[in-house]
């Protein structure tokens, strides 16, 4: 189930939590942030690579795409042993920006996206079937937990891909985890 957890941004102690998808929506579209809930229920064989998993979702990821001017998209995936998930957690886990919005469709399992916006910081919980859009600038950081599984398509308005601008802010090392 997709969780929200609202803090004040120098207090991870105090929070509020939402586990509807209307509270969850309400509060993130309140700050700006776009969290919609689409339909994950195309069939993918276990090995599905990149170009399978793109052709499953097309129709939608060419709606995005066309919406907002998306010009480059790819598909992370990740399970418990891949080769290099403890280095790309790390990465993912310090706070950093993008001079684009971050926009992310999971189509399976979950991930966690805590974003440092308005002296607050959203912990929004991501399962299969939700789109999150953080907008350019924000200040976020993601944690893919100890074992991570999950498949998410990214689009990119820069044909780069994923380039992020670290903060240099350790606030990240201040909130809680993805639990296992």
């Amino acid at each position: 189930m997709s969780e929200l957890k609202v803090y004040p941004d120098h207090d991870s102690s105090q929070t509020s939590v939402y586990t509807d998808f209307a509270s969850i929506q309400r509060e993130l579209g309140a700050a700006g942030i776009r969290f919609e809930r689409w339909a994950a229920n195309r069939p993918l064989s276990p090995d599905a690579g990149e170009a399978d998993i793109l052709a499953a979702y097309r129709d939608s990821v060419d709606r995005l795409m066309a919406e907002k001017g998306f010009r480059s998209v790819d598909v992370i995936k990740m399970v418990p042993d891949h080769p290099k998930s403890e280095e790309l957690r790390n990465k993912f886990l310090s706070e950093h920006t993008h001079s684009e919005d971050e926009v992310r469709f999971f189509v399976e399992g979950q991930g966690l996206f805590n974003i440092h916006r308005q002296g607050k910081v959203f912990a929004v919980r991501c399962e299969k079937g939700d789109l999150i859009g953080v907008p350019d600038g924000t200040p976020h950081w993601f944690d893919m937990g100890p074992r991570p599984h999950f498949i998410a398509i990214r689009l990119f308005t820069n044909t780069e891909g994923w380039v992020a601008h670290f903060t240099g802010n350790d606030i990240a090392t201040r909130f809680p985890y993805l639990a296992a």
